[in-house]
């Protein structure tokens, strides 16, 4: 997982609906740890007019993958229209390879990227998200309580359940634990047991 985050939703496109932290030095931060752009790329640009076209495009990608994900194929025709803008209006960052501090090989970009490339970046990924039957059969919602979280089921036999086994499973088993525990201190027809 990039940047240290906990969450890793399989797709870029799918880590952009889980909301980027807010102003344009967030973004800036989730635009490496998600790895669109290397780490210490500088992005001077990025300013609250990114934060609101990034906005736009999270908005839109998520009617329609909730959408996918509900069975109501086709859908919002507005949302799918701007994606597809958005995937065509300018070229993603171009990629090379240079020596880093070590000699070894690293990614970088061509040139400062700019804000159109970027999202078109994402867009494209989405675009090949949607229409792979594959990945469609694999998007999933977390179960976990209060949790909207969409991502990609990579496990074996494709059971995963939350989108996290540290923060969502963890507090499930919790739950589930103290459910048992609780009934267990029950005597059957007088309540809990006394202590």
């Amino acid at each position: 997982m990039a940047g240290g985050r906990r969450f890793d939703a399989g797709r870029r496109c799918l880590e952009l609906l889980d909301e980027p932290a807010p102003g344009p030095e967030g973004l800036a931060r989730w635009l490496a740890g998600c790895g669109l752009v290397p780490e210490g790329t500088p992005l001077p640009a990025v300013d609250d007019t990114w934060v609101e076209r990034f906005a736009e495009l999270r908005g839109h990608l998520d009617v329609l993958v909730r959408a996918e994900l509900a069975g109501r194929v086709p859908a919002a025709p507005a949302a799918l229209e701007r994606l597809n803008a958005l995937a065509a209006a300018a070229a993603p960052p171009a990629p090379r390879a240079v020596p880093g501090a070590d000699g070894r090989l690293v990614r970088a970009l061509d040139a400062p990227p700019g804000c159109g490339a970027l999202l078109a970046a994402l867009a494209r990924d989405a675009v090949d998200l949607l229409t792979d039957p594959g990945a469609r059969e694999r998007l999933r919602e977390c179960e976990g309580d209060h949790c909207r979280r969409i991502y990609l089921d990579a496990s074996r036999g494709a059971r995963r359940r939350w989108c996290s086994s540290e923060a969502c499973g963890n507090r499930e088993r919790v739950a589930r634990h103290r459910a048992r525990t609780g009934r267990a201190r029950e005597v059957p027809g007088k309540g809990p047991a006394p202590r």
